[in-house]
This record gives structure tokens, sequence and C-alpha cells, in this order.
């Protein structure tokens, strides 16, 4: 029974150390003053009140300090707050001092909250990069289609970088000054001697305003012959003129049938009402019998003189049948 004060005590002794040794990291504090870089103790507590990672900024402070930079642990706290990396900006304000890169702390955290990579910003003003545009398709005044792909150098403006537009600004523009620049060429032949003459073209556009890149060179990388685009839309506009001209035929081809269908009509009609008259031709004969207007004799001249026509009709048709 009496082991257990002492447990009770142990355990409330272990647990204060873990929690001193929590709020105030002596050993990081320790490190910091052997790397020369003096850090209060209620400054790392402050740190850890604030939820803020001792160790990061302590290490990214360090690191800083060694390369010669003059930060401080409100600097690198603010921007931690704010959602930046504390590690990446300062590894990037030392690779940018050891490059002769004027750049401070306020335009690197700056850089780093708007969503840029600092760090590889500043690779790219060292280094610079080789951006590959997609295969670009144009075609020239001769109408003969071709494919291209240039290769773009490019280096990070620092400047520029906060508000500048990124890569796929810089691609649409270089592909549409290659379609602009082929397209105005008067022989795709000329284009494939000379290639050179699309980057320099694109080149003196000057398309790097306003994006967060500086355009160093533009190298034409390949240049491929498509399909001759200018033949195949004049095969498709005589194939559509075609296709008009036997529509208005079709259409004047049943404007003929409709008239004739009209005429045959009015002929039909014609001749019912022809049938219609020789109708009513005896009836007017009996009422001119009756009325005393025709007589017997009349009535019999009439109808010799039909007889003798209908007679003359039928040798004039065998006449001519005995011809054929």
């Amino acid at each position: 029974m009496e082991t257990l004060p002492l447990i009770f005590i142990l355990a409330g002794v272990i647990a204060f150390l873990v929690l001193f040794t929590y709020f105030i990291p002596i050993g990081l504090w320790i490190s910091a003053a052997a790397a020369q870089v003096y850090v209060g103790l209620l400054t790392l507590v402050g740190m850890r009140l604030r939820r803020i990672p001792p160790p990061l900024i302590i290490n990214s402070l360090v690191s800083a300090s060694k390369a010669g930079l003059k930060l401080t642990t409100d600097n690198l706290e603010a921007h931690y707050l704010a959602g930046g990396d504390v590690n990446k900006v300062v590894l990037a304000l030392i690779a940018a001092d050891k490059a002769n890169i004027d750049l401070e702390f306020q335009r690197a955290a700056a850089i780093d909250l708007a969503g840029r990579d600092v760090l590889d910003a500043v690779k790219m003003s060292v280094n610079p990069r080789v951006i590959e545009t997609p295969r670009v398709s144009a075609i020239a005044k001769d109408g003969i289609q071709l494919f291209s792909v240039a290769k773009v150098t490019v280096r990070a403006n620092i400047d520029r970088l906060i508000g500048g537009a990124g890569e796929e600004t810089v691609l649409a523009r270089v592909g549409e000054g290659i379609v602009s620049s082929i397209g105005s060429s008067a022989s795709h032949k000329t284009v494939l001697e000379n290639p050179d003459i699309i980057s320099k073209n694109v080149l003196s556009k000057g398309l790097d305003a306003g994006t967060a890149f500086e355009l160093l060179s533009i190298d034409i990388a390949d240049v491929d012959v498509g399909k001759n685009i200018g033949a195949t839309l004049q095969m498709d506009q005589a194939e559509a003129d075609k296709n008009i001209a036997q529509a208005i035929a079709e259409k004047r081809r049943a404007m003929a049938v409709a008239a004739e269908q009209e005429m045959k009509a009015k002929v039909v009609e014609m001749q019912s009402k022809v049938v219609e008259a020789e109708a009513e031709v005896p009836k007017a004969m009996a009422e001119a019998f009756r009325s005393g207007n025709l007589g017997i004799l009349d009535y019999y001249r009439m109808d010799n003189i039909q007889a003798d026509t209908s007679m003359r009709k039928k040798i004039s048709g065998s006449d001519k049948n005995s011809k054929k």
C-alpha cells in the first residue's frame, strides 16, 4: 500500500516533465543556441500556445542564419499562420541569395501565398525551363496543311509572378503565333525550307507580356506535311454545287410535269365540254323541227354532208396506212 503513493508521485513527475519539455523544448533551444540563433524560452512557449510547431520555425531560422539571411521568428510565424510554406520560402530565399537574385522575404511570402511555387520559380530563374507545345495544325496559303511542334525556353520573371499568367497562356500564345506565321506563308515549301521563319515571327510578337515568364527562345522541333486542305475544300464545293444544280434541275422537271398534267386536265375539260355540246345538238334539232326552222330536206342534206365527211376521213386514213 505504501508503494501506491510513490507510483502516483512518479507518474505525476513524468507527466510534468513531458508537459514541460513539450511547452519548453529545451533540446531545440540548445540546438538553436549552438547555431548562434538565440531564441527565448518564452518565445518557444508562445509558439506552442499559438499551435505553431517550434521545430519548423527554429530549423528554418537556423538555415537562414547560416546562409547569411536576417530573418526573425515573427516573420516566419506570421507566414505560417497565414497558411504559407515556411520551409519552401526560406529555401527559395537562400537559393536566390546564392544566385544574386534580389528577393525579399515579404515578396517571397506573397508569391507563396498567391499559390505559386516560389522555390521552383527561383530555380527556373537560374536554370531556364524548356516546355514543349502540343502539335499545332496550320494551313499555308497554297492550301497545304502543316503540323508543327515547338520547344519554348522560358525563364521565370519573379517581378511578375504575382498576377502573371502561367505556362498555359504562353503555350496558347505560341500556338496562335505558329498558326499565324504558317497561314501568312505563300507556300508550305517556304516553311519547310526555313522553319526558323516561324520562330522569328513568333518571338518578335512579345508573347511574354503579362505572363510570369520571359521568353528566351522558340525553336521549331518538328514540321510535318498533312492533307491538301485547299483541294479538299474545292472538291467539297464542287460536290455542293453539283447537288444544288441537281436540286434546281429536279425542281424544273417537277414544274414541267405539273404543267403537263395541268394541260392534260384542260384538254379533258375541253373534251367534256365538246361532248356536252354535241349532246345538245339533237335537242336543238328537235326544237328546230318543232318550231319550223328546220325542214326535213335540210336535215337530210346535213346528214349527207356528215356522211360524206366521214367517208372522206376514212379514205384519207386508209391512204395513210397504205403509205406506211
